[in-house]
């Protein structure tokens, strides 16, 4: 929410299209609240702010999951290397 509101002191009266993931606080109550105070009763192609997520695991939408799942296929290729998780940092 501090990010959103962060973007609209930079553009003030600009109207916002926000990508994201699933991440659990992107779809908290609290955020959910703050989205319908600040778009009000509008129609949805007047929001202010409109906020879209990324399919989960869709490396075609959001590119760091491609880099999420290197690092997870990279990990159990060569945990057998790794004694500690020190190593794995």
């Amino acid at each position: 929410m501090e990010f959103v509101k962060y973007l609209k002191e930079q553009r003030p009266g600009k109207r916002f299209a926000i990508f994201w993931d699933g991440a659990s606080y992107h779809n908290s109550q609290e955020f959910r609240e703050y989205l319908m105070l600040i778009n009000q009763e509008k129609p949805e192609e007047k929001w202010w702010i409109n906020c879209t997520k990324f399919a989960p695991n869709a490396p075609e939408q959001n590119p760091i999951e491609d880099i999420w799942l290197q690092t997870e296929n990279f990990m159990i290729a060569s945990y057998h290397l790794c004694s500690s998780f020190q190593i794995v940092k």
